[in-house]
């Protein structure tokens, strides 16, 4: 693509497939009653095994909406910072992000995330690509589909570290 060129809107469609395997035998006669488990899958990948989160009586073993929210989000956020930086001449050798969130519950049983904040740890090839790395941040994340989709900031504390 070359500057000033436009490209049309795409429309790009997922699905998965959710399927709760907690029925004990009595179905959801009593919340105490059921299991929270649940299948996910999504075509031609491992099947990923869900539940609640453990304080809503959920398995500990299994992965629950919130880490996926929050893994979904720094995904995000790393693949649109590592498509950026090739035409910002930024060679990256290294990423890791240790995401945080914020949920609130309230009495009437419903709640939300009020915040995320990605820490992403950057290595970068050269001292003169850390001030560039450090910058793409905030691009990368207007141009994360996933935290364009939430009505929660999510921050950015990224770190810069130079190989070698």
């Amino acid at each position: 693509m070359t500057i000033g060129e436009t490209v049309a809107d795409k429309s790009h469609n997922y699905e998965v497939r959710v399927t709760w395997t907690g029925n004990t035998g009595s179905g959801t006669l009593s919340y105490r009653g059921f299991d929270r488990s649940h299948d996910i899958t999504y075509e031609g990948r491992p099947t990923l095994r869900g539940s609640a989160d453990v304080a809503f009586r959920g398995d500990a073993d299994r992965w629950n909406p919130e880490g996926f929210l929050l893994s979904a989000l720094s995904e995000c956020h790393m693949l649109s910072y590592l498509a950026l930086c090739p035409a910002a001449g930024v060679d990256v050798a290294a990423y890791t992000d240790t995401a945080s969130g914020t949920m609130v519950t309230h009495a009437d049983g419903g709640g939300e995330f009020t915040g995320v904040v990605l820490r992403p740890v950057v290595t970068v090839a050269e001292e003169g690509m850390a001030a560039t790395a450090q910058e793409l941040h905030a691009k990368a994340g207007e141009k994360c589909f996933i935290a364009r989709s939430v009505n929660f900031p999510v921050r950015h504390e990224p770190t810069v570290h130079v190989a070698g």
